[in-house]
């Protein structure tokens, strides 16, 4: 085995860095007394080399003919004393937090990684949020089960780069394309106890390291610079990548799980403990990230770096991101909150909150500070409700369609802040949300108990997909009366992967286990005509001045870009508010939705004007407007002494 000569090296930056004569190897721990750098030959040999304690609690040496490749892990000794929170034990070999590439996932070691990259003339879209419509999907379950795409490539980043991706996104008029984790994640023991898999990629072992078994390993490439190249494929395109990144827990997860890095480097700088040394559980994976200290701070920042540098990353949606602003009560000015926003390089990018964790005061709905964007659950369950149960009043639907600005009205927020949507990862499907009135779950093995069970779903009276022709039309209805609230609000509209296409999940509101066809987008299925009443909408959304100007709504002249009508054309008043009834919203003067979600047909007073109904409504009557019924139509000309 290769012995390298070794000297004292230097304190950053934090990680292995390569240069022309060797590594450095740089690691923060506060409570460890003595922290070796073990060395692997391809057999499993290990040589162990003492770290230098330098100051501020890092430990660092540089190996000297060390190169690219080289595999690694830390030996830290210190107390073992889980009480208050110490569980140094040197028998384990630990992943170096800052590791950007590891060996495998039975037996993790950290590996040196330096690569290189010519982005050439790499150009971020810099799509302004007021424009931006985000699409989330998950890299194998988008591209998988695709036909055109080679079977070698299917489920890989370079799929993602294939030109019938990229026309399908832009054809359907895609801005961003968020991408669940492609980080470095394990499966969790219960999982592979059940012979599944963490599909989602919540379980984080590394975030620094991109996923390997997203590549295609097609001869030439490598995990990260096939990334790179879908990056930069998509940016050629106009298309933003957003990455779904976990730093509110880690795989090590709670006291009877693995110990594979901070668990061993310095526990209690990392966890969030209790009096008695027990990990506090604000996530629901067993352990929560302590994130208001320095060390922690520094992590999270140099990896959001990573990303943003090294890899042209455009955004970045946290997971539980309530846990960021943890002190652990929530502050909306805590350190990293500050650090991030503050940042240079990161508050240029788009950031978006996933605004709440599990502990009694964790949901922090537009608590964030700017500029950060918010996924907004109330815009989903509120919308849901509106149209598969009419038993929400137009005073909230209003509210909903001018941005949530009940929610969202503050002086640092502005008309973007509010990321609806109707579907996510994390639920149901668009196309089962109006097929099941349950959730199917059995594939999970957790006897249906995992998942939510208020869904505010409706399945037409008949629960299953293959249901009779007339309950499929009006679940067709339902769908697009979804997509149309979803797409003509103000707010950034975030469509989840498939439900364009019709895509089911057969009923399953959890499947982040599924990593088959039960979660693989069925491309030979396609609903088309789903797919073009879709496509038709995000045109449309763009020419509505009053949805893409990046102002909030106003009501008032001389500056007015909403009117709130009633039937009669008059303005709502404020009973008709508290009921269901029908309501006409003018924007810009020019665009009207018409918007009758009660039971019975309405005669509805246009305003002045010469009117006409625009695609993708061609099909809708309107003498009366029938039941559960929306509409946008475009004034050409009218009575310019009317306004």
């Amino acid at each position: 085995m290769t012995t390298f000569n070794f000297h004292q090296g230097q304190p950053y930056p934090l990680g292995s860095h390569v240069d022309e004569h060797g590594v450095n190897f740089a690691v923060y721990s506060e409570h460890a007394e003595h922290i070796d750098l073990c060395v692997l030959n391809p057999f499993g040999d290990e040589t162990r080399y003492p770290l230098h304690q330098g100051d501020n609690h890092i430990w660092h040496g540089y190996l000297a003919g060390a190169k690219t490749g080289l595999h690694y892990g830390y030996r830290a000794r210190g107390k073992w004393v889980p009480l208050i929170g110490l569980r140094f034990n040197h028998h384990r070999l630990l992943v170096d937090p800052y590791s950007r590439a590891l060996t495998d996932k039975q037996s993790p070691y950290s590996i040196v990684n330096h690569e290189p990259y010519d982005w050439r003339d790499d150009i971020r879209p810099n799509t302004p949020w007021s424009n931006t419509v985000i699409y989330e999907a998950h890299v194998r379950g988008l591209t998988q089960l695709h036909p055109d795409i080679p079977s070698t490539l299917r489920g890989s980043y370079a799929a993602i780069a294939q030109p019938c991706i990229i026309q399908h996104l832009t054809n359907l008029g895609i801005t961003a394309l968020e991408l669940l984790p492609v980080q470095f994640h394990l499966d969790e023991p219960h999982l592979q106890a059940r012979q599944l898999t963490n599909y989602w990629g919540y379980n984080t072992l590394a975030p620094f390291a991109i996923e390997p078994q997203y590549w295609s390993g097609l001869e030439g490439s490598t995990p990260l610079s096939e990334f790179r190249n879908m990056v930069k494929t998509l940016h050629r395109a106009g298309i933003e990548v957003i990455l779904d990144i976990v730093f509110n827990h880690t795989a090590e997860l709670d006291d009877s799980g693995p110990c594979l890095s901070f668990r061993g480097l310095d526990n209690p700088t990392y966890y969030w403990l209790n009096h008695r040394g027990e990990y506090l559980d604000w996530t629901g994976c067993g352990n929560t990230l302590k994130l208001d200290h320095s060390a922690a701070i520094q992590w999270v920042l140099d990896c959001l770096h990573f990303w943003a540098i090294e890899c042209h990353v455009d955004g970045f949606r946290f997971d539980l991101a309530s846990v960021l602003g943890r002190t652990p009560i929530f502050n909306s000015r805590a350190s990293l909150l500050n650090a991030i926003t503050q940042d240079p390089i990161l508050n240029q990018l788009k950031l978006i909150a996933e605004p709440w964790d599990l502990t009694s005061d964790g949901y922090q709905l537009s608590q964030f500070p700017s500029p950060f964007a918010e996924w907004n659950d109330r815009f989903r369950d509120d919308i849901r409700r509106i149209v598969l149960h009419q038993d929400v009043p137009i005073g909230i639907l209003a509210s909903r369609l001018a941005g949530s600005r009940d929610c969202f009205f503050q002086p640092h927020h502005s008309s973007f802040v509010s990321i609806n949507y109707i579907t996510a990862h994390d639920g149901f499907t668009l196309r089962d949300l109006v097929s099941f009135n349950h959730k199917h779950n059995e594939a999970n093995h957790e006897n249906n108990q995992d998942g939510h069970d208020h869904n505010n779903s409706h399945n037409h009276g008949f629960e299953g997909l293959n249901a009779p022709e007339e309950i499929l039309v009006e679940r067709q209805q339902s769908q697009q009366h979804l997509l149309s609230l979803l797409l003509l609000s103000l707010g950034t509209p975030m469509l989840r992967a498939g439900d364009e296409l019709g895509h089911s999940q057969q009923g399953n509101n959890n499947a982040y286990c599924q990593d088959n066809p039960i979660s693989w987008i069925n491309w030979q299925e396609a609903d088309k005509n789903l797919m073009a009443f879709t496509t038709q909408l995000i045109a449309l959304r763009q020419q509505i001045p009053a949805l893409i100007s990046g102002e909030w709504w106003h009501s008032l002249a001389p500056n007015k870009t909403v009117e709130w009508l009633n039937a009669q054309g008059m303005p709502v008043t404020l009973e008709q508010w508290q009921h269901s009834y029908p309501l006409q919203v003018l924007l810009s003067g020019q665009w009207l939705l018409l918007i009758n979600f009660t039971e019975q047909p309405h005669e509805m007073t246009l305003p002045q004007g010469d009117w006409q109904i625009v695609a993708p409504f061609h099909h809708h009557s309107l003498s009366p407007i029938p039941p559960k019924t929306f509409v946008v139509m475009q004034r050409y000309r009218f009575l310019p002494s009317a306004y």
